[in-house]
């Protein structure tokens, strides 16, 4: 990196923080751990998307800046240092719209990237389905050939924003073969499409940020097919690069993370700095992720690894500030327990543990 593209860095970082440091002084949101889940505010979104801070890494012509992935890992993970609430742009920006830049036509990339780039479009992702837990390849959902496109039937679980999202990312089946991986078609459908119905799943907050989504006899036009009919599997493991490899694996609790720094006693000081050593780790873990989706590569299991180790920090985080719960350090106890309401989903969203070590340890085995 040349010291000019330090510099870049730095001042981004500077405008997010003044950017936020402005809302949060206007009293326009609390930081919260979890908040590019559960925080969703469009006004929010639309103005880093006025500012070029969504799309970030995207050509110009689509509505981006043509700036490199590390420009992007700087950007969020000063919002999520934050605890901002970027939920209504987080995974269109994240991995729908590099998914439409790689694999999509023409045709598709003018529709929906500078609908996301503005942070007009709300994504969210139709994977999970009821009895497959994490396993993507056991997706029921059928896509059908039909006059203008394919005609949708099954359901969909645990899909976050579904309730204020214009579109969703859909994994059906479109062909039975020998494997399960096999047969497998990535669409974008619009959610206002007839035959698309949206149930509330309350977390144990008393929050509705999940939902179960139904399809029913759902039309989607030909053009909006992302990618090759049945041959999704190879493009839903590179999106999972973008899903799992970024800062937001180990910074939703920084919000808590932070109190506990500052109310931390000198008897914590071991502790503090065992936990501060491991952040400098998965923050040069996700730096080399970043690096490697610049080189046009996808780095599955470094990805992998980046979330697994930073699912384990984040939990950890909670486990520590619940030391420091016990001393009635002020202003820690709700923002422990807020932590802690969130924490169940961090080991699971994106790939469940035990799929996350499948993955390292069979590229270890090829090693």
């Amino acid at each position: 990196m040349t010291a000019q593209d330090a510099s870049e860095l730095v001042e981004l970082r500077r405008e997010v923080r003044v950017l936020v440091d402005g809302w949060r002084g206007a009293g326009r949101y609390e930081p919260r751990s979890d908040n590019w889940m559960r925080g969703f505010d469009p006004e929010f979104s639309r103005e880093l998307a006025g500012r070029g801070l969504t799309g970030l890494t995207w050509p110009q012509e689509y509505g981006g800046q043509g700036r490199g992935q590390l420009a992007r890992l700087a950007v969020n993970e000063e919002l999520l240092r934050a605890g901002a609430p970027v939920a209504a742009h987080w995974i269109g920006d994240r991995q729908i719209g590099p998914a439409v830049l790689r694999h999509g036509t023409p045709e598709l990339r003018k529709e929906i990237l500078p609908g996301i780039a503005a942070a007009r479009f709300v994504f969210c992702l139709g994977m999970s389905e009821p009895d497959a837990g994490s396993d993507l390849a056991a997706v029921r959902t059928t896509a059908v050939p039909a006059d203008g496109g394919w005609r949708v039937n099954g359901r969909k679980i645990w899909t976050t924003g579904a309730h204020h999202a214009t579109h969703i990312y859909l994994l059906a089946r479109t062909e039975r073969g020998e494997r399960k991986h096999e047969g497998l078609t990535e669409f974008i459908v619009d959610m206002d499409t007839p035959g698309i119905q949206v149930a509330p799943i309350v977390d144990l907050a008393g929050e509705h940020h999940f939902n179960e989504v139904t399809f029913t006899d759902v039309l989607v036009p030909a053009h909006r097919v992302l990618g090759t009919v049945g041959g999704a599997w190879k493009q839903v493991t590179e999106q999972l690069s973008f899903e799992r490899g970024g800062p937001e694996r180990f910074l939703s609790t920084y919000p808590l993370f932070a109190l506990v720094l500052d109310h931390a006693g000198p008897e914590d000081r071991a502790a503090v700095g065992r936990l501060v050593a491991r952040l400098a780790t998965l923050r040069r873990l996700a730096w080399n992720v970043a690096a490697s989706l610049d080189a046009g590569a996808a780095p599955i299991v470094d990805a992998a690894t980046l979330k697994y180790l930073g699912n384990a920090f984040e939990n950890d985080v909670i486990g520590f500030a619940r030391q420091a719960c016990r001393a009635d350090r002020s202003g820690l106890t709700a923002a422990w327990g807020d932590a802690l309401l969130a924490s169940p989903g961090f080991t699971i969203r994106g790939g469940a543990a035990d799929v996350l070590l499948s993955i390292i340890a069979k590229q270890e085995t090829r090693s």
